[in-house]
C-alpha cells in the first residue's frame, strides 16, 4: 500500500511511470549524494585543501558504500535532513585520519540540492526524448490524416469545418515550444549547489571558488554562486513541467471529446467497463486531463517555496521535497500516456 498514487500497487498502472520513478528512489538519491562527496574530495585534494591519500581513501570507500537506511530514516527524523547521519556513516566507513576530511567545507544543503540537480538533469533529458517522439508521432498522423475534415468547435459548440492538420498543429506546436524551452534550460546547465554553512564557503577561504568550479566540472553541472535561498531555478523547472503536462491535457481533452461525439476518431486500446461490456473508455485521454490539473495545483506550492527566510529555510525546503517529485512523476506519466494515446489513433477525421 502507498499514500502516493504514483507508487500505489495498482493505481501506478494508471498514473505511474517506472522510468521516471527510478530517479526518485532513495537509492538514486543516495548514489547522487555519494557522487557529490567523491567529487568534493577530488576537487579539494586538487586544490591542496585535503591530502591526496585521504582523497584516494574517501573515493575508494564511497564508490562501494551502502548506507544503513534505517539509521538514515531515524537520523532524518532527528535532524530534519539526511546528510548529518549519512556523513557520520561515511566517516565511520572511511576510518583513520582520512575520515576527518569527508565533507570538508560542505553543508547538508550542498549535498541534497546537488543530488536533486544531478537527477533532474537526467530526468529532463529523458523528457526531451519523449517530447521529440511525441512530436514525431503527431507529424506521422498529419502525413496520413492531415487533409481529412473535422468539425471545428468553439465554446463547446460546432463552429466551422477545419482539417485534421489544424487540430494536430494545436496539439503539436506547443510541444515544440516546450522542447525549445527544455533545451535552453539544459543548455545553460542546471547549477551545482555549493556554499557551505551560510553560503559563503567560509571554511575554504580563497580556494573556495576554484574548488566550486572543479566540483561543477566533475559533476557536469553549471558553476556559479550558491543559490541555497534563491529557489527560482526549481520553480522554473516546475513551471516548464506544468506547461508540458498542461499541453498534453489539452490533447487528452480533445481526444475524449472526439470519442464522445463518435464518427471522427477510431482508437485502439481503451478501457473496459465492469457494468457495460459495449463500452471502450478513453482512459489515457482522461488521465492526461487529470495529470494536467494535478500539476497546475502543485505549481502553486512550488511558488510558495520561493519564500526562504534569510540564508536557509527548513520549512520552504521541506515543501519542495513534498511537491517537486510529484510534479516530475505526473509529467513522466503524461508523456508516457500521450505517446500511447497517439499510437492508438487508427483513424482521425472524415473524408470530404
Amino acid at each position: 500500500m502507498s499514500i502516493s498514487a504514483f507508487e500505489h500497487p495498482f493505481l501506478s498502472g494508471l498514473v505511474g511511470d517506472d522510468e521516471t520513478a527510478r530517479f526518485f528512489t532513495a537509492e538514486a538519491d543516495v548514489q547522487a549524494m555519494l557522487r557529490f562527496e567523491i567529487a568534493l574530495a577530488r576537487a579539494e585534494a586538487g586544490a591542496g585543501v585535503i591530502p591526496q591519500d585521504a582523497a584516494a581513501r574517501i573515493v575508494a570507500v564511497l564508490q562501494g558504500f551502502k548506507p544503513d537506511m534505517e539509521r538514515l530514516k531515524r537520523g532524518t527524523g532527528r535532524d530534519g535532513v539526511v546528510v548529518a547521519e549519512l556523513v557520520k556513516q561515511l566517516r565511520s566507513a572511511v576510518g583513520g585520519d582520512a575520515a576527518a576530511h569527508v565533507h570538508t567545507g560542505a553543508t547538508s544543503q550542498d549535498v541534497i540540492d546537488t543530488s536533486l540537480m544531478l537527477r533532474l538533469k537526467d530526468v529532463l533529458a529523458l523528457f526531451g526524448e519523449r517530447l521529440e517522439a511525441l512530436i514525431s508521432a503527431f507529424a506521422a498522423l498529419d502525413d496520413v490524416h492531415g487533409r481529412r475534415n473535422l468539425m471545428g468547435h468553439t465554446r463547446m459548440q460546432a463552429a466551422l469545418p477545419i482539417t485534421v492538420a489544424d487540430r494536430l498543429h494545436a496539439w503539436g506546436f506547443p510541444l515544440a515550444r516546450h522542447r525549445e524551452r527544455l533545451a535552453a534550460l539544459l543548455g545553460k546547465g542546471l547549477p551545482l549547489q555549493f556554499g557551505g554553512a551560510a553560503g559563503t564557503l567560509d571554511k575554504l577561504g580563497e580556494k573556495g571558488i576554484a574548488i566550486r568550479a572543479a566540483l561543477a566540472s566533475e559533476l557536469g553541472l553549471a558553476d556559479g554562486p550558491q543559490w541555497q535561498s534563491q529557489r527560482d531555478i526549481l520553480v522554473e523547472v516546475a513551471d516548464l513541467l506544468s506547461l508540458i503536462s498542461g499541453s498534453l491535457g489539452k490533447f487528452g481533452q480533445d481526444i475524449a471529446l472526439l470519442a464522445e461525439m463518435g464518427g471522427e476518431i477510431k482508437l485502439a486500446g481503451g478501457g473496459g467497463s465492469s457494468a457495460m461490456a459495449h463500452k471502450q473508455n478513453p482512459v489515457a485521454a482522461e488521465v492526461l486531463v487529470s495529470l494536467a490539473r494535478f500539476n497546475a495545483v502543485q505549481l502553486s506550492g512550488m511558488h510558495h517555496s520561493l519564500v526562504h527566510e534569510q540564508e536557509r529555510s527548513g520549512a520552504a525546503w521541506t515543501l519542495e521535497w513534498l511537491i517537486l517529485p510529484l510534479i516530475v512523476a505526473a509529467t513522466g506519466a503524461s508523456l508516457r500516456l500521450a505517446q500511447e494515446l497517439a499510437g492508438n489513433i487508427q483513424s482521425l477525421g472524415l473524408d470530404a
